[in-house]
């Protein structure tokens, strides 16, 4: 999967596409899931341009690697769902065809505020 410039996170980042933001730093962005699954579902992305978490992982500064891993961390903070706050929650990223990613921009789902239940049904 290429990176398209035109995706919808792409347009969120440039602000051509408003979101409702949680959290902002020079790392990632994050807003809530305009379809949410969960009482809480946000989505955290990074700032670069990167399709999926190999492409991350594999091109991405260590900054930029920390950077976003600390704002995942961050967000759940604020939303009151992590650990110290409230009772934990699920991160979830899709990767590529096989894993159901349909945006090709990096992107992990929070979701929380309630339980998740099973992991793969």
């Amino acid at each position: 999967m290429s990176y398209d410039n035109n995706n919808i996170f792409a347009k969120v980042l440039r602000g051509e596409i408003p979101c409702k933001k949680i959290y902002e730093d020079e790392f990632v962005l994050s807003f809530y899931d305009i379809n949410p699954q969960k009482k809480i579902h946000a989505l955290v992305i990074p700032k670069g341009k990167y399709t999926d978490l190999d492409d991350f992982n594999n091109n991405a500064s260590s900054d930029e690697i920390a950077g976003f891993f600390r704002g995942v961390s961050k967000v759940a903070n604020k939303l009151g769902i992590s650990i110290d706050k409230g009772n934990g929650y699920r991160a979830l990223a899709n990767i590529g065809e096989n894993g159901g990613q349909e945006v090709p921009h990096l992107h992990f789902h929070l979701f929380g505020g309630e339980k998740i239940g099973k992991m793969v049904e």
